[in-house]
């Protein structure tokens, strides 16, 4: 699969592909839509995405907010329908796909399944999301055997189609190293096209706002510049324990050129950023593409 450029928007800001238009005159070389699921739902109380400016972060607590598989559908068919206006559509979607929040992790993977069956045909690329910290239970499904069904299901379904769709799976940074190998185990045992690198973090280590401050925050996955060391580390763990096998898309923490580059040495070969574009501005994807 082809990529205009490197640079793309990570899941979470677009949920329902709304805005592809936009983001897409803004230089993204792709956008990950989502975190679909297959019932539209509400998300957490608000408010639930909080600023950490002396630390250059974010915290949010969404918990997959989004209109639903059937209605993300129909705006995907639109997008597809409409002429680009630069001529030829070179912006990649991926669907980044997740479980309703009622949903017993037992029957977790048919959430995943249903998702993935009717985004198919109008995604380029899927990203499993069982990292996030907003819906209870979710990360208990990062276990080997949990993971496996999921994945195994949807690969099944992707060998029987004309043209299979990259299949990744995005991690969270709070992986032991133990349950980090059993994950580099499956993806390569299933055959995962990728990793996506990593999402957010519960940990507040070494954080500059005042504890008080985030006391009264409360729970979140937090993201931006206190992500960055840890989410290039795994990057390079990754990397280096399977021989450069495993594609991985790098995210957490790259607001510049020297961080852009810092994952690619990492082993990283496309990026994504968030939190950066919420700080810096629609002028952040030009300033990245001059690496």
């Amino acid at each position: 699969m082809d990529f205009k450029n490197s640079v793309g928007l990570a899941a979470g800001f677009d949920k329902n592909a709304r805005y592809l238009q936009s983001l897409e005159t803004l230089g993204f070389g792709f956008i990950e839509i989502g975190t679909v699921t297959p019932v539209a739902q509400s998300g957490n109380p608000k408010p639930r995405l909080f600023r950490l400016k002396k630390d250059v972060a974010l915290i949010n607590r969404m918990g997959f907010n989004n209109h639903g598989a059937d209605i993300v559908v129909q705006r995907l068919k639109k997008w597809k329908e409409k002429p680009a206006t630069s001529g030829n559509r070179t912006l990649r979607i991926g669907g980044n796909i997740g479980k309703n929040k009622i949903t017993p992790n037992e029957n977790a993977w048919q959430d995943y399944f249903l998702c993935f069956e009717k985004l198919f045909p109008w995604v380029d690329y899927f990203v499993v999301n069982v990292s996030s910290p907003n819906t209870p239970g979710l990360r208990d499904l990062q276990q080997k055997e949990s993971l496996r069904k999921i994945l195994t299901k949807l690969q099944e379904f992707n060998k029987m189609q004309p043209h299979q769709k990259p299949l990744f799976l995005k991690i969270s940074p709070d992986l032991s190293l133990s349950q980090l190998d059993d994950v580099i185990d499956l993806a390569l045992e299933i055959k995962l096209d990728g990793l996506v690198v990593t999402n957010t973090t519960l940990s507040r280590e070494g954080l500059l706002c005042p504890p008080a401050q985030l006391e009264k925050i409360g729970a979140g996955g937090l993201s931006g510049h206190p992500l960055q060391i840890k989410s290039t580390e795994f990057v390079q763990y990754i990397a280096k324990k399977t021989n450069h096998l495993i594609p991985i898309i790098g995210s957490g923490g790259i607001f510049n050129i020297p961080d852009v580059k810092e994952k690619m040495e990492a082993g990283a070969g496309l990026i994504q950023v968030w939190t950066a574009f919420i700080y810096l501005g629609p002028g952040l994807v030009r300033k990245l593409l001059k690496h």
